[in-house]
């Protein structure tokens, strides 16, 4: 009879070496459960916007103070992350990038094209 394999009894995520396309995957379904989140952050907002003028004022306010430029910052990251892995992951459910070459070529062509847009549109937040 043989022994059963040793099952390792302490597992150290932090070791694991994913390649960037498991990165990327990872990073789509937490910015998905990030925009879930900010629902109500934009439920605010709109109630706000809808208060007539005064409301509008209180809005932009909020938009147009640190914490608010934080927070669109952070949300405006999260949806361009967020596309560009899901555009990315549309264009393999149709077979285009299966093979392991074109899999990391595109997991890294996402992740420029998000840095280069989350960069362009801090600036123009920021302004």
């Amino acid at each position: 009879m043989k022994q059963a394999a040793q099952r390792p009894v302490f597992l150290n995520l932090l070791q694991i070496r994913l390649p960037i396309g498991g990165v990327l995957s990872i990073l789509h379904r937490i910015s998905g459960v990030l925009l879930i989140l900010a629902i109500p952050a934009f439920i605010y907002l709109l109630q706000m916007l809808g208060g007539g003028p005064q409301g509008f004022v209180q809005a932009q306010s909020h938009l147009h103070s640190i914490s608010g430029k934080i927070l669109v910052s952070l949300i405006v990251w999260v949806l361009i992350q967020h596309s560009l892995s899901g555009i990315r992951h549309l264009l393999m459910d149709m077979d285009f990038g299966y093979d392991k070459f074109l899999a990391r070529k595109t997991a890294r062509l996402a992740f420029v094209l998000s840095f280069l847009l989350i960069t362009l549109t801090g600036v123009l937040i920021w302004l």
